[in-house]
């Protein structure tokens, strides 16, 4: 379409043109002015659809935007020098008249040419997003900063070069009609050619201006989206590499160090899990505990929160980043007992009372390790969920627990969501001091405990996701680990 309205364009513009630049021309029948050209530009609008199909379109998607530049220049030089040679052996015209209409011509064609290539580069764009493709950057590439110095400079010779050719042919006739045209006729005659020069010439500036700028737009916009998401921790951005200049090239670098970020994210965060993995298997090696119990009250924890974000009290509160660090930092919530003496926290039988009262301080030894470790590395969300789950797993919702003794919401979310998991592996696992309950009469105690040791909606969450809970403790079992 746009091919079409630039001839179209040529087509009435030219024959004006020339007529208004070139006195040979001008006397001319008007048939015979404008049929050469419009002749000439259809012939060239038939060959330069032929060429498109087989020329740029068969090209590499790196070469098209040049390809489709070189090949309306040449056509529209082309269509120039065959009306000049038309004139010349019909009419037995001067040289000095081809001249002028190939500068008229090349400068129509320099518009459409420069609008088509730009036209060409949305084209490759859209072709390597709909390919999933790429177009390696040339390493010697065409500076977009010459492009604009060529443009402004080629734009500003073509309006000097065409004032100066009306300018000539207006002293010329103002010289052969002397006294018979009055100076105000002369210079309304004059006025009209430059306007008609105007008229040509700004709108084919403002709409390569226009398409220039949307194709920059579009370059830049693709550069922000992908690097506002990677800012925000969404490393899946890329930008498609579509053309061989400085936007290439910037694309190209933009994604590795989006992929570089992204590889060396997830090896911090797989270092960051196995080094939890790790810490917490050694705290449960010193404990009667088995090493299975991280592994499923992680993921009891994660099982209750899934069921509590949609509920009004947690929704601002269990968003998916939330619920992943929850998960991730179950495991330390015993991390404290590495502080515990061996003979309590080994200890094959019921604690006395004296003893109870030194391991109820493994909640508060596990913060107090995790704050120092939080306040080395500055704010860490995990470590603070992993602090707050180590200190409040015990506290209870009537304020009965330890080791604050905090009561209803004074106890972090996390330290509730951790009881109820903690509780029911205790109570379905089998222990020194007790044997395994069933499902169901740790289920009866989790209820009993509603309202006075557990967070009554996360009691009914954990009824909501009993056959969760049920499957978790089937897979994870202790059998299974040993």
């Amino acid at each position: 379409m746009r091919r079409i309205i630039h001839y179209a364009a040529s087509m009435i513009i030219i024959p004006i043109y020339g007529v208004q630049v070139c006195p040979f021309i001008e006397g001319l029948p008007p048939f015979w002015v404008a049929m050469p050209i419009i002749t000439l530009f259809l012939m060239q609008y038939v060959l330069g659809s032929l060429l498109w199909n087989r020329w740029v379109r068969n090209s590499g998607l790196e070469h098209q935007v040049k390809s489709a530049f070189l090949l309306e220049m040449g056509l529209f030089i082309t269509t120039g020098v065959l009306l000049t040679l038309f004139n010349t052996l019909v009419f037995d015209f001067p040289l000095s008249s081809g001249v002028k209409m190939i500068v008229g011509i090349t400068g129509l064609g320099f518009f459409a040419a420069v609008d088509l290539a730009l036209e060409a580069e949305r084209s490759v764009a859209k072709q390597v997003i709909a390919n999933d493709t790429d177009i390696d950057p040339a390493q010697h590439y065409f500076p977009l900063t010459s492009k604009m110095v060529l443009f402004s400079s080629t734009s500003l010779l073509l309006v000097v070069g065409v004032f100066t050719l009306l300018v000539i042919k207006d002293l010329d006739w103002l010289v052969k009609v002397g006294d018979s045209v009055t100076l105000v006729e002369g210079r309304i005659s004059i006025l009209k050619e430059f306007f008609f020069v105007l008229a040509v010439m700004l709108p084919h500036t403002l709409n390569i201006i226009f398409s220039y700028s949307c194709n920059i737009r579009a370059a830049f916009d693709a550069q922000n989206r992908v690097l506002t998401q990677t800012s925000l921790g969404d490393y899946s951005g890329r930008i498609a590499v579509s053309s061989a200049d400085e936007f290439g090239v910037m694309a190209k670098h933009t994604n590795h160090v989006v992929e570089t970020i992204h590889d060396r994210t997830e090896e911090l965060r797989r270092t960051r899990d196995v080094s939890i993995l790790a810490l917490s298997t050694l705290a449960e090696t010193r404990d009667n505990e088995t090493g299975a119990h991280i592994l499923r009250t992680q993921r009891y924890v994660r099982a209750l929160a899934i069921e509590l974000k949609d509920h009004t009290t947690f929704a601002d509160y269990l968003d998916e980043e939330t619920i992943d660090l929850l998960y991730k930092s179950a495991p330390l919530h015993d991390i404290g007992k590495v502080g515990i003496p061996d003979a309590i926290l080994l200890k094959p039988g019921k604690l006395t009372d004296e003893e109870f009262v030194i391991m109820k301080t493994h909640a508060q030894i596990g913060a107090d390790a995790l704050a120092i470790a939080e306040e080395g590395l500055g704010t860490n969300s995990f470590l603070t969920f992993a602090r707050e789950i180590s200190l409040a797993h015990h506290e209870k919702w009537d304020g009965s627990g330890y080791p604050a003794g905090l009561k209803g919401v004074e106890i972090p979310c996390s330290g509730r969501l951790m009881a109820v998991a903690d509780v029911y592996d205790a109570l379905i696992s089998k222990r020194v001091y007790k044997p395994a309950f069933s499902h169901e009469k740790a289920k009866r105690i989790i209820i009993e405990g509603r309202g006075t040791h557990f967070d009554p909606d996360i009691v009914d969450a954990f009824i909501a996701a009993e056959e969760l809970f049920c499957g978790i403790a089937k897979q994870y079992g202790d059998s299974a680990t040993q």
